[in-house]
């Protein structure tokens, strides 16, 4: 993996560069589609390459790891063989969702001991294991094993979370460094950065992480409940160490605001399930705010769901069409709201991106954060 930075914004942080992977250039700041299990909920990968023109999406190591399992995904050739997407692939490691498993799994030095959701199996996850896991799915990002800590979090705990993820991080770069790829391209792991809401731990987890020289950084824990002015802070705290030269993801945000506000302090890649999982409950996000498909004011309004949208799901429809979808409960609905959205938030940060290039970002940025947040 290689990254050139082509511009910083005078103004603040905000960088346009250019990832190149063995599956593809990803030019960013970046946003990536979510797909959990090998999949992109109710959009076809066609139409993520026409009409949201996604430059990479996201797999999640637990949900493919339990199904369809490794037999099935090292059988088939890897995650991009079995479903059937051409550009590059990140893979989370797992850590969020064992975070989110509170009830039904232990937190050890060796690991993770987790039942599964589906069955109730037990499993256990391990630095290493998690490596070779991904070894298999085959992303070309992968992303090494962390504890996500909750919010709020104590300070002693979120203190020994971050120590434990630091070693961690060692047997996961020992375990990648003494494998090798399965099919032919090359991987990427990257560290994350810990440290909950404590600007002394961040300080500190960015520091350590910056010291194994990876080809780039992650910044976990965030987005987890927290007020959104102490993720900038983090953030910023965290963009202010991790090396310059390298891309930044902070990982599982945000709102369109979060996202522009956080490009303003040195991030280059995000993903989220909000553009997706808030398309399904009728949430629609545009450059002039944020519309409710569902509520009864747009029964008759004919025009356009968003007719500067470069998707042309949502230039061709109407917002009473697709207002009667969800009112039905037509599949459809959620196919087309969520190309909608994940076609505004890849405008998104093209828009930034462009802005940055033209140097007059933070300008922009301003103007939009007072629109974004409004409900039409």
């Amino acid at each position: 993996m290689q990254f050139n930075i082509e511009k910083v914004d005078s103004a603040g942080q905000a960088r346009a560069g250019t990832i190149t992977t063995d599956h593809g250039e990803i030019p960013t700041p970046i946003f990536m589609p979510v797909g959990t299990v090998a999949s992109v909920k109710a959009v076809h990968q066609h139409e993520l390459k026409e009409e949201i023109d996604a430059r990479i999406i996201l797999g999640n190591t637990y949900h493919l790891y339990l199904r369809p399992g490794m037999e099935v995904l090292k059988a088939a050739g890897g995650l991009h063989r079995f479903n059937g997407w051409d550009r590059p692939i990140l893979t989370d490691s797992g850590g969020y969702q064992v975070y989110s498993l509170a009830n039904s799994r232990k937190i050890t030095e060796e690991g993770v001991k987790f039942q599964s959701h589906i069955d109730g199996s037990r499993h256990l996850f391990t630095p290493e294991n998690v490596m070779d896991i991904q070894r298999i799915i085959g992303a070309d990002i992968i992303m090494a094993f962390d504890e996500c800590t909750p919010y709020p979090c104590d300070y002693k705990y979120a203190e020994r979370s971050m120590h434990m993820t630091h070693r961690w991080l060692k047997r996961c770069c020992d375990r990648f460094d003494q494998t090798e790829g399965l099919y032919g391209y090359e991987q990427t792991l990257l560290p994350i950065v810990q440290g909950s809401v404590y600007p002394e731990l961040r300080k500190k987890s960015a520091e350590k992480i910056a010291s194994f020289d990876r080809k780039a950084n992650a910044i976990g824990g965030l987005s987890v409940g927290e007020p959104a002015e102490d993720m900038y802070a983090m953030t910023d705290v965290v963009t202010a160490i991790l090396p310059k030269e390298k891309p930044r993801y902070l990982m599982g945000v945000g709102t369109p605001i979060n996202l522009l506000e956080t490009i303003d302090l040195g991030i280059d890649m995000f993903d989220c399930v909000m553009p997706t999982r808030n398309a399904r409950h009728g949430m629609l996000f545009t450059a002039e705010g944020i519309i409710h498909i569902k509520n009864k004011k747009w029964e008759h309004d004919f025009s356009p769901i968003d007719a500067t949208s470069p998707a042309q799901t949502s230039r061709n429809h109407s917002k009473a069409y697709l207002r009667h979808l969800f009112k039905s409960k037509e599949l459809l609905a959620a196919q087309i709201a969520s190309i909608h959205n994940l076609s505004f938030y890849l405008w998104l940060v093209k828009e930034a991106r462009a802005h940055i290039l033209a140097g007059d970002f933070r300008a922009w940025k301003t103007t939009m954060v007072k629109r974004l947040g409004q409900k039409i």
